[in-house]
């Protein structure tokens, strides 16, 4: 094997697992969440599980019990829906019991949504 291709090969090696341990950045945008929101069906915590949250109507998860302005709240969760809720989720719906000041970061709010739409 002549150096080059050594070298080469050496390179991709020690590449692997840098590549391996990426983590992707909405998971990492979800790790601050996942203390009060489970990802599996029927796993509500202290806040509802957000297992196929992305398009779900509004405070309609089953067995949890959502505070009287969510509930007051119409529509979907779409991902503009989502994006503006969690920017400021208690200037989004005031009387939220969600205490989490939100995701000010316009990308890092982008790729929590992103990740939420995998949750199906």
């Amino acid at each position: 094997m002549g150096k080059v291709a050594a070298i080469g090969l050496l390179g991709m090696t020690l590449a692997a697992p840098a590549a391996a341990q990426q983590v992707d950045p909405g998971k990492a945008a979800f790790a601050p969440c996942a203390g009060c929101h489970a990802v599996t069906a029927g796993a509500n915590r202290v806040g509802p599980t957000l297992y196929k949250v992305v398009g779900r109507k509004v405070a309609s998860v089953a067995g949890y019990t959502y505070s009287d302005a969510m509930k007051a709240k119409k529509g979907n969760w779409t991902p503009a829906a989502l994006d503006a809720y969690l920017a400021d989720p208690r200037g989004n719906v005031a009387g939220t019991k969600m205490s989490f000041p939100g995701v000010k970061d316009p990308a890092r709010r982008a790729a929590l949504v992103n990740y939420l739409k995998t949750l199906k």
